[in-house]
Formats: structure tokens, sequence, C-alpha cells
């Protein structure tokens, strides 16, 4: 008896200790493609690899029992398998299907259609909601950090305001969409691109280079297109709430509504407080603008007859945000006395779309936005005012292998503001109205793995004139796994410096603009290489860029010529803008991930016989992600950073003692998030851990900041005095990195799916 227990023993040990290996194949439906990289996945044990070239997958060591199996590959739905028993050796294959929910690297910033990231003819990258959480931020502003090629910019040092540079060039060439449409330009470029809720966005899309040809002005560096969830699918509730030891607090709340059977809804509400004012670089203002922010978001999605769909989305958004002198208060808001830049900022938009009850593919969208801001900057004043209109509609139609896209955009903008920009002879403010009417057409052909996108766009602008902007792409698709692109295209943008260039409305300098300004006109070619390396278990994902951008006219501001203007004309020569940009990613058999980037560019601009680099502008970004995760214990680590190389700095003459190049400067963070079946996880990390932040003297005469101690002579140049011994006027504009340092920072959220 006991002899046949020990035996029993001996075999259920042996049983329970038995190691068996899961095999197999995957393959595409159309039976000639593997599908190379894809994920293999056995929930239980929290393991899985990802097949080779061949489509091969293999899992060892799987003790025996009952397993769920999650195949997942782009652009296709994934396949599960609940109540697989292994018992033994088991080989198993896959064929991977289109279908209706294929969306996880669908892209549509690139052609306006939806195509699978790998077979767009245009390089788009993605960012998703995940990325953005591996470092927490209170605004899509601040997330884009860490995106290669991609710099938001502080354009002062005291209100903070910024805009987002592409690839070396200034904010004012990113064109900013949500949900494909023109929200955010003109004022909301420096102001707008906060207060969007994190929680409501499903992903961003980017695209480097210009897009004019679809979708017109300021697409001429690129555009940022911000995804708003889909309602029919968003979590029920969703809320995320962080804080800092800087004690500025985030809340972002989310809630998914079905009030019919074809209606879906999203509510988001974003709020950001920081009033605690720190002055830790001495120079008695203060280091980071106190904000009190709220933005509420609401999408609503509509089902109609024969799959047609619409939907309609707006945004309220109020922000009170003050910088200055660190005795400042509102009593002293537009006065001599204490300086202070005070903006009240009030926004409202509108968006949607609505495809017509035809049979054909047409598509209605439209937008609408009211911006209204009251700000003062010291003692000068900025009212400002801007509504834009815009509507399309937009005609897909498939014809043989020729696959049309045909559209007629207009937009309206209407601006007014109390500066020289809607002053007439008469002493009086003219508010600026311009109509936009435009065509485009695209034709994307598509033969075996060669595809050729031509496009052409029209707009007659009721101020310039006719503008026309052609676009060709070309696309090789060797296999699953190498892909070449190259893309050539003309940009334009319509200039309006009030609205764009924060360093025309602060400081002493005096704006001079010297003749009336034009169009400005780029002519821009990218070529693009995607290749993923299988070795064994794990792959490498690798995406090279070359690019080219030659502005014909071009509008920078002028620092140099007098230290006391900001000089604006048209350019007489030309502008570049060049570089190479390389992504890497690495995925590993256990549970590391690895995103890696730099660009290395070169920006220049020939006028009058000289060549002379731009202000602000970096010779080299890097960009990096480190992602470690213990799977069983439901921890993950996440080590983020960047790093940019030296930029030339608005230095106010030769006898200005601030250095004339930025160093080579880094922000790196680092994160610890539990995660909890309950659908709650909790997060803290440190974030800049080097502590970097920019000199003490950054702002010019700090101490005098209405210049009342300076001396001019009668030229209106400064007198050196022994009070100011290097000639100064008080300047906030030398500014290229934020002056928040390190800080802890604590988070807890919760999704309900």
């Amino acid at each position: 008896m006991k002899l046949r227990i020990l035996l029993i023993f001996i075999v259920l040990s042996v049983s329970a200790r038995a190691q068996h290996t899961l095999s197999g194949n995957i393959s595409l439906e159309n039976g000639k493609e593997t599908a190379f990289g894809a994920s293999v996945y056995i929930d239980q044990l929290k393991t899985g690899t990802t097949a080779d070239t061949l489509g091969n997958f293999r899992i060892p060591k799987i003790p025996s029992g009952v397993y769920t199996i999650r195949v997942s590959y782009i652009s296709m739905p994934t396949i599960v398998e609940k109540n697989v028993h292994i018992e033994h050796d088991l080989v198993r294959n896959f064929v991977m299907k289109s279908g209706a929910n294929s969306l996880d690297e669908v892209v549509i910033s690139g052609t306006m259609k939806e195509v699978s990231k790998l077979d767009s003819p245009v390089p788009v990258d993605i960012i998703t909601a995940k990325f953005i959480y591996k470092n927490p931020v209170p605004s899509i502003f601040e997330g884009l950090s860490y995106v290669n090629g991609v710099r938001p910019q502080l354009n002062c040092n005291v209100c903070n305001t910024g805009d987002i540079h592409m690839n070396g060039l200034e904010g004012p060439y990113t064109m900013v969409l949500i949900d494909g449409m023109p929200m955010v330009s003109g004022l909301s470029t420096v102001y707008g691109l906060s207060g969007i809720p994190n929680s409501l966005i499903d992903r961003v899309e980017i695209v480097k280079g210009p897009a004019s040809t679809l979708y017109g002005s300021e697409a001429v560096g690129g555009l940022i297109n911000i995804i708003t969830k889909n309602p029919s699918k968003a979590p029920v509730f969703s809320a995320d709430a962080f804080s800092t030891s800087w004690l500025d607090y985030n809340l972002d709340l989310g809630v998914k509504l079905s009030p019919a059977q074809n209606v879906n809804a999203i509510l988001g509400v974003n709020y950001f407080n920081y009033q605690n004012p720190l002055d830790k670089n001495g120079d008695g203002f203060t280091d980071l603008t106190l904000q009190n922010r709220i933005s509420v978001f609401n999408k609503w999605s509509f089902n109609l007859k024969n799959n047609k769909q619409a939907n309609v989305a707006a945004r309220y958004y109020y922000e009170d945000r003050w910088g200055g002198q660190m005795n400042w208060n509102k009593s002293y808001r537009g006065g001599d006395e204490v300086y202070g830049e005070s903006i009240y900022t009030s926004r409202f938009e509108l968006l949607g779309n609505y495809q017509l009850p035809t049979q054909e593919k047409i598509t209605l969208q439209y937008s609408f936005s009211s911006h209204h801001q009251n700000s003062v900057y010291g003692n000068v004043p900025f009212l400002a005012d801007q509504k834009i209109a815009f509507a399309q509609l937009l005609w897909d139609k498939e014809i043989g292998k020729h696959n049309l896209l045909i559209g007629s955009p207009f937009r309206y903008t209407f601006y007014n503001d109390n500066t020289t920009a809607t002053r007439y002879l008469d002493g009086q403010d003219h508010a600026d109205k311009i109509y936009l009417p435009g065509f485009f057409i695209q034709d994307e052909i598509k033969a075996g793995a060669h595809a050729l996108l031509l496009g052409a766009r029209y707009d007659y602008n009721s101020r310039h004139g006719s503008i026309f902007t052609p676009r060709a792409a070309y696309k090789f698709k060797f296999n699953q796994t190498d892909v070449v692109r190259l893309n050539v295209g003309r940009g334009f943008r319509i200039v309006n410096l009030f609205t764009e260039d924060h360093a025309a409305l602060t400081g002493s300098r005096q704006v001079i603009v010297k003749e009336a300004l034009n169009p400005e006109q780029s002519w821009n070619a990218n070529l693009n290489l995607v290749k993923k390396i299988v070795t064994g278990n794990s792959f490498v994902g690798l995406d090279a860029s070359l690019f080219y951008t030659h502005f014909t006219n071009r509008i920078l501001p002028d620092y140099d010529t007098d230290p006391n203007q900001i000089i604006y004309d048209n350019l007489d020569g030309y502008a570049v803008s060049k570089g190479i940009s390389l992504n890497l990613d690495f995925n590993f058999s256990f549970p590391l991930k690895i995103i890696a980037g730099g660009t290395l560019m070169d920006n220049y601009q020939v006028e009058n016989g000289s060549k002379f680099r731009p202000v602000l502008t970096e010779k080299l970004t890097a960009v990096w992600s480190v992602n470690y995760e213990i799977q069983k214990a439901g921890i993950s680590f996440d080590y983020t950073g960047n790093m940019y190389g030296p930029m030339r700095l608005p230095v106010l003459s030769e006898t200005d003692p601030r250095a004339r190049r930025s160093p080579v400067w880094s922000l790196q963070n680092i994160q610890v998030t539990k995660k909890f079946d309950n659908g709650i996880e909790i997060y803290g990390g440190v974030k800049n851990l080097l502590n970097f932040t920019p000199p003490a003297n950054s702002i010019a005469r700090s101490n005098d900041p209405f210049d009342k101690k300076v001396q001019f002579n009668e030229q209106g140049q400064v007198i050196p005095t022994p009070e100011n011994p290097y000639g100064l006027t008080f300047d906030p504009s030398y500014v290229y990195a934020p002056n928040q340092g390190r800080r802890v920072f604590l988070g807890m959220r919760y999704t309900l799916h």
C-alpha cells in the first residue's frame, strides 16, 4: 500500500514538473506572406514570444495545464483561444485575418484614409496613450518631449507659453489637429496645446514634412494629429490624478455614456492647478508659471443606416496663468510697479463629421473655434479675438488600381487685436478677415509591392491670391519587414506675427515689420526606410529618415541687427533645414523593451550673401524609453529621457555676459507602476533626475523689468553705466529649457471597462 502511494506521488510529481513546448507557424490570410513579428502570449504564465521571418514561433518550458493563447499582429484582430490543454509538445498554426477591429496600427494622417502604418505611402509615427503614461504629464504639450525630432519649446521665461518644434523648424510650421480637424492654429498654436484630457486620447499621429496638399496652411514642417477615443470602445470610467513635490495637481476624468442603441458618447474633464510660487534660481521671478486650468471635452458618435456614421465633439477651455516677480499679485496687473505676465484664455471648439446617405463615400467635415485672450506683459496689454470656421467635403472613390480622394475645403479666419497687426492708417483697429477656399485631389496607385501617391492642391487666399501645392510619394514594400518611402512636396504658410511669436509681445524690444509679409513657401524631400531584424525570439525595429527642406521665403525674427529691436521682413535669399533621423525599437524575449532615437540636423539661412543659423534651433536631439515588467507581480519600471544639442541663443549685444550657445542638456525621469487586478494603478517616481535648469541669469536685467534705470542715447541705443555695465535691457526671450528642477511625483489611475 505504501509502495503504491509512493508510486502515485512520484508520477504526480513528475507530471507536475513536466514541461512542454508550444510551437507552430503564423501566416497572413492571403497565404503568400508570413506574419513576421506576430506576438504569441500565454495569459496564465504571462510569457510569450514573437514569430521569426518565416512565421515560426516556439515557447518552451510550459507546465502541463489549461491555458489561454493570444496571437496578435499589427493591423489585424487578435486571435484568442481559450481552454487549450497542453499535456505534451503541441504544434498549432494560426492564420491572421483582417476585420472590423483591426485598428491597432491604423493611421489616417498621411493620406486622410484609414490604412495600416506599414502600408501608408507617407511615414507616420504613432504615440499611444500607454507611451504618454510612461512619464505622466498634465498636457500633451509636455508629453511630446520624448518623441524623436519633436521638441516642445518654451518661448518665454516668464509665462512659460510655448510651441512644438519639428526637425528643427519653429512651432508655427507645425499644424496641430484634433481628430483631423485644424483646431490648434494662430493664437492657439502658442496657448491652446494644453488642456486636452489625456484620458480621452487614443493616440497621437505625427507626420514630418509638408502636408499642405491635404491640410493647407501651417502644415509646412509637419503635423500632429491628436486622435480621441471612439466612444463605442472607450472605458466605462477612467480617472487619473497625480501631484509632484512642487505642489502642482492634475486630474483627468473620463466617462462613457450610451443613451440609445446606436448612440455613444464620452465626457472628459481635465483640471490642472499650480499655486505655489518658487524662485530657486534667485532671479526674483517665478521659476514655473502659476496656472489654474480646466478643460471639458464631450464627443458623440452615431451609427446611421447602411453602416454610415457621424461624430460631433465640443471642448471648452479656460485658463488663468501668470508669472513674474515673486511679489506680483493681480492688483499690479497692467501697471509698471511690479512686473508680471498675466494671461486669461477662454476657448471653445466644435468639430465633427457626417457620412452622407449616398452610395458614394462622401463625408462632410466641419469645425469651429473661438479663442479670446486678455493678457498683459508688464504694462503692455494684448487683447485678441480669433474665430476660425472650417468645412470640407471629401469624396473617396476607387477606380481600378486608382484610389482617389477629392476634397473641397473652405476656411474662414477672423482675427482682431490691439496691436499694429490690425491697426490701419486711420488709427483704428480693423478685424482681419481671410477667406481661403480650395480644392485638392489625391490619387494612390497600387501595383503589387509598389504604391505611388500623387496629389495637388489649389487655394485662393483673399489677401495673397492663388497658392498651388503639389505632392508625390512613392513606397516599395520588399516584404512584411522592409519598406522604403520617398516623399516630395511643397508647403506654404500665411504669417501672423502676433499670434505666433511670443517674443513680439514681451520684453522691451521694439517690433519692426519692414514690409508686407508674403506667404512662406518651401519644398521638402524625405527618404524613409523601415526594417525589422529578427534575432531568435527577439526583434529589432529600425526606422531611418533623410529630410531636406528648402525655403524660398521664410519669416524669422532678426535679433542681431539691433539689440533693441526684433525685425521681420521677407527673405532675400533662401533657408535650409536638413538632417538624418534614426529610431530603434528593441523587443526582447524577456519583458524588456527599449525605444531610442536620435536626429542630427543642420538649419541655416542665406541672406545678402551671409549664412547664419537661426536662434533656438538645435543640432542634435535624442530620446529614449526603457521599460521592464515583472509580470507576475504587476510591477513595471520606466526610464525615459531626452537630450538636446547646442542652440544659438538670442543675446542682446556683444557685451551681453550670457552664453551665446546653450550646452548639451538632458531631462530624465524614472517611474515605478503597480497594477492591481481591480483596474487600479499606482505610480510614482522622479522627474528631471539630473536636476538640470538653465542659468540663473537667463532673464536679462531681472532687477529692472521696466528699464527705469536704463539710459539711451539719441539713436535709441543703450548707454553702459556703472549700474548697467553691459548695456542691457530687460529681456525674457533667452530661454531654451524649463526652470523646473528635480521633483518627486505620485499618482493613481483607475480604469473600468
